[in-house]
């Protein structure tokens, strides 16, 4: 079975593996596994911020990032489309005790003037607007890639009003693989920045926040009130190290074989829309006459395993554990539903 619901799916090579096995480890409660201290440090000087915190989760991460920032009836906004709203379990409500504005925005990027539009004037009957979210790639946007130049205007748009700035980056590196910007463009213009290591990275586990030195102070302390306190935690560190050195190439290549996938699916007869395909993950509406449970039915029939994301809509996600072989698996298996399909439409 070919399996193409997530990235996260993606189980560790042997080289990673190797470098997990003999990582030095230590107690990172008492600051002392210098694998972990290593690949924080790695990871904030690569994006030129001050500190780094690992995490066993990005939902983790994005929900401290939000903790640090805010207080108890303040607001964030991000779009409606993100996942800090879909996909976290209201954490910004249960965590943090603060309300969310949802932008409109275009596959989940929206503008400066949305942001600067939805800031709420300082009355005592409406919350205080203090954190604005990006997510980069937008998941449900189809894998979307923000311009990095509106991504600067909003920046310029929370400085000027006194806002904090967030970046759910889980799949950063895929949207840095596909333009000209440099992880340092990134740390220059966010307050905070999370990253995740079990997608397009394809490791076991773990996330990484970055920030200044006092921000990640402050999210250390509320990691252990969360029960985030990790002992010889090198072991996953050191496979996040090893993705750092050896994975961040093979991106471009889950892409090549994303965009495939989309080539053939914009002309299929069960294809209402495709979403554009920018970088590993592929999103499509099916016609009407089909439903999720139905056509999911006729992918497993083919040997490929996909997820429901929305009414009539499916995703598919490309990964390092993907190959051309399967690639091509995968494309004689829509061209035999594209026929039944046609058929079908046809009688």
């Amino acid at each position: 079975m070919i399996d193409l619901r997530s990235d996260t799916l993606t189980k560790p090579s042997k080289g990673m593996m190797e470098a997990m096995m003999k990582a030095p480890l230590g107690d990172d409660v008492f600051k002392e596994d210098p694998t972990l201290l290593e690949l924080q440090s790695k990871l904030a000087a690569m994006f030129g911020m001050e500190a780094g915190l690992f995490f066993p989760s990005g939902v983790m991460c994005n929900q401290m990032a939000i903790k640090c920032h805010t207080n108890p009836m303040d607001e964030i906004i991000c779009d409606e489309l993100s996942h800090i709203y879909n996909a976290e379990n209201g954490g910004w409500a249960i965590h943090s005790g603060v309300s969310i504005k949802l932008l409109k925005g275009d596959r989940g990027r929206f503008t400066s003037e949305d942001v600067l539009n939805s800031i709420n004037p300082k009355v005592d009957w409406m919350p205080n607007t203090k954190l604005v979210c990006a997510e980069n790639t937008v998941n449900k946007g189809g894998g979307s890639i923000w311009n990095f130049e509106e991504l600067k205007k909003i920046g310029e748009t929370c400085s000027a009003n006194g806002l904090k700035y967030h970046l759910d980056g889980a799949r950063l590196f895929n949207a840095l693989a596909e333009t000209n910007q440099q992880p340092t463009d990134y740390g220059r213009i966010f307050d905070s920045i999370s990253i995740c290591f079990s997608k397009g990275l394809g490791c076991p586990i773990g996330s990484v926040l970055l920030g200044d030195e006092e921000f990640i102070a402050r999210a250390r302390k509320w990691r252990k009130a969360f029960g985030g306190g990790m002992r010889q935690a090198g072991i996953l560190a050191a496979a996040c190290i090893y993705a750092l050195e050896n994975n961040l190439p093979l991106i471009k290549e889950d892409h090549r074989r994303a965009k495939t996938i989309g080539a053939y699916l914009v002309n299929a007869s069960f294809v209402k829309y495709l979403y554009p395909v920018e970088s590993n993950i592929v999103l499509f509406e099916i016609i009407d006459s089909l439903n999720n449970d139905g056509f999911l039915q006729l992918l497993a029939e083919q040997g490929i395993r996909a997820v429901p994301f929305g009414k009539n809509t499916i995703r598919m996600v490309t990964h390092l554990d993907f190959d051309d072989a399967q690639l091509n698996q995968v494309k004689q298996g829509l061209n035999a539903i594209n026929e039944l399909i046609r058929e079908q439409i046809a009688e």
